[in-house]
């Protein structure tokens, strides 16, 4: 009995010391959080924000056509942030920097003014040509050779020219055949002998001027016929038919306008009338180039560019050569029949209607020759 009391003793002990170290572990914690509540220090004011600092800046005060030369009327300032002044552009910042110059673009009411919409005074055509390069009118003479008319400012084309060749006498610079004639020597006395009628031609060695009353024949070539083993002299039947050839001369050209560009001033009025010339920005060489195709009687064609496209593809010159070998077209064979009624010309089902203001008559279907009519008594 007196062991069990001494048991329960301890058991009492050791609760009560429990109990203390956990009421002092709890006044430990009290203790520090209420001292950091009291010394803890008052959070910090909040600064002042500082005024940001502003420049004038020029803007339109109106809305002001492309062409316009600006004037005070049409300008005002407004404030802008200076710290955004490089990132936004080059803005004018003195009204008198803008007055006198012209308007590049058409512009809306209180537009920033920057270098990249004012010009100099002068033609905002030539604003428009990159440097290196020049501008030159080309004529335009139908639809076909103008894809339509479907080019225009801003558009990129390549030309296509046709250019047809002949054969020349190196020395007269002529066509040839060369035209030939009879030399008759002077007769004795220094008199001009007579020219028979037979003759066609004549060219005297005294120093007179008949070589301008006389007639020149075709200068032709002596053949050996095979069947009856005898010389002919053969002369063209018709004269030189000269040899077309075809190919791409310039690339990537960019369209500046189309038809006659509006002087300064004028305003641009409806019309329906297609334009006749097409002014392209090329390299100055091109640019020489295209004088004296335009000066030798060449065909120009634009063809039509994708937008962007401004890879430059090489070419082949087409010749009928070229056409035959590339396409395998063979040459028709010399048959002993053929087709009733003759043909002479390909004719299209339906007429090709050129353009009208070129007064270009429609071509129609060949006529067909007939037989000869006799001659009555």
């Amino acid at each position: 009995m007196a062991q069990r009391s001494r048991r329960s003793g301890r058991v009492i002990i050791y609760l009560a010391l429990i109990l203390i170290l956990v009421l002092a572990v709890v006044a430990f914690i009290f203790r520090d959080r209420l001292t950091s509540s009291f010394t803890q220090q008052p959070p910090a004011s909040t600064p002042l924000v500082q005024q940001e600092e502003m420049v004038d800046i020029v803007i339109t005060a109106q809305a002001v056509p492309r062409g316009t030369i600006f004037s005070s009327d049409v300008l005002t300032t407004i404030k802008y942030p200076k710290k955004d002044f490089v990132a936004a552009g080059i803005f004018y910042t003195n009204v008198n920097d803008v007055i006198g110059k012209v308007a590049k673009v058409s512009l809306d009411a209180r537009v920033p003014l920057t270098q990249s919409l004012v010009v100099e005074s002068g033609s905002l055509n030539a604003q428009e040509i990159p440097a290196g390069m020049v501008a030159i009118s080309i004529p335009l003479r139908n639809r076909v050779s103008s894809v339509s008319y479907a080019p225009w400012s801003g558009d990129h084309v390549n030309i296509i020219a046709a250019l047809t060749f002949v054969d020349l006498d190196p020395n007269f610079q002529t066509v040839l055949p060369d035209k030939v004639g009879q030399v008759i020597a002077p007769s004795a006395g220094g008199a001009t002998p007579v020219t028979p009628p037979e003759l066609s031609s004549c060219i005297t060695t005294d120093g007179t001027d008949a070589i301008n009353k006389c007639k020149g024949n075709t200068q032709g070539n002596a053949v050996l016929d095979p069947s009856l083993q005898q010389p002919l002299y053969t002369y063209p039947s018709e004269s030189q038919r000269p040899r077309l050839v075809s190919q791409t001369l310039v690339q990537d050209a960019i369209v500046l306008g189309v038809g006659d560009f509006l002087l300064p001033g004028e305003l641009k009025a409806a019309t329906t009338q297609y334009p006749d010339t097409i002014t392209l920005i090329v390299a100055p060489q091109d640019a020489v180039t295209l004088n004296y195709l335009i000066y030798a009687g060449a065909e120009l064609t634009l063809v039509l560019r994708r937008s962007g496209d401004t890879q430059r593809v090489q070419t082949e010159a087409v010749t009928l050569q070229y056409l035959m070998d590339q396409y395998n077209i063979s040459l028709p064979a010399k048959l002993p029949y053929g087709t009733d009624p003759r043909m002479d010309v390909a004719t299209p089902i339906a007429p090709l209607q050129l353009d009208p203001r070129y007064n270009i008559p429609t071509p129609g279907p060949t006529p067909i020759p007939g037989p000869t009519p006799t001659p009555g008594p």
